[in-house]
């Protein structure tokens, strides 16, 4: 059996009475492409946001790559290996796309900028900025500022500024939204190209890339996993068909 590298444990978010995260309990493997659906309000991003420390859950346990992260502040679980892209854009709009990356990329390593000393001597964090550039697609981008960018650039400078961190899991949230078709595509080539190099856990509402890209699918219902499995196993499932997919998607 694949190893487990998140294990959500009757892991427990509540705002008042109510219970946003109600006892989810979720496994990632090693590896693997796991997809997270659901409908509006079902829970998923604060369950991103529990797992990347933004949000404390109040109950349950959260393990990674064999570490207890559940108290663990946000920046813990970066350096341990987790990042993640946001449901809106989030990338600094008035910096080039090099300058960008090579902030993300200055954040992990042990080479701070100094004040006195010239950021182009920093030569190695550039040239791993430059190739999380290329790899993503932007070539050519580096001195373009990143509010010039298109929508599809910058979701995929987002999810460069993710992959500049060297993640052992990398945690998309909603990648595809508000694209076209031909952003979305490319986006979606980027994820199966992803696949091949780290764990992913990707929140998407776009079924044709969900069940086209992930390994596995846990669905989410009212802050509780109703279904996990296959792509196959959870289109097939009657209870998955009627709370979320519709007869359509599932046919």
């Amino acid at each position: 059996m694949p190893e487990a590298i998140l294990n959500l444990r009757d892991v427990v978010k509540r705002y008042g009475a109510f219970a946003v995260s109600d006892g989810v309990s979720l496994c990632v493997q090693r590896g693997e492409l796991h997809a997270l659906i659901g409908p509006n309000g079902a829970g998923k991003t604060t369950l991103v946001h529990e797992i990347t420390g933004s949000v404390a859950c109040d109950q349950g346990s959260i393990q990674f790559n064999g570490q207890d992260i559940t108290q663990a502040p946000a920046h813990r679980r970066v350096q341990l290996g987790i990042a993640r892209s946001y449901q809106v854009t989030n990338v600094f709009l008035n910096c080039s796309v090099l300058d960008n990356l090579s902030l993300a990329v200055q954040a992990v390593s042990e080479s701070p900028l100094g004040f006195w000393r010239p950021v182009v001597r920093e030569r190695a964090l550039f040239e791993r900025a430059s190739e999380v550039m290329h790899r993503v697609g932007l070539n050519g981008k580096g001195d373009v500022l990143a509010k010039t960018l298109s929508h599809g650039q910058q979701r995929r400078l987002e999810v460069a500024l993710a992959l500049a961190t060297d993640p052992k899991l990398l945690v998309l949230d909603e990648p595809l939204a508000g694209m076209g078709p031909e952003d979305s595509e490319q986006m979606v080539s980027l994820i199966a190209e992803l696949k091949t190099q780290c764990t992913l856990l990707m929140i998407e509402h776009d079924m044709d890339a969900v069940f086209r890209l992930a390994d596995r699918i846990s669905v989410l219902v009212s802050g509780r996993v109703i279904a996990t499995g296959t792509p196959d196993a959870v289109r097939q499932s009657a209870e998955v068909r009627k709370a979320y997919l519709g007869d359509e998607v599932a046919a």
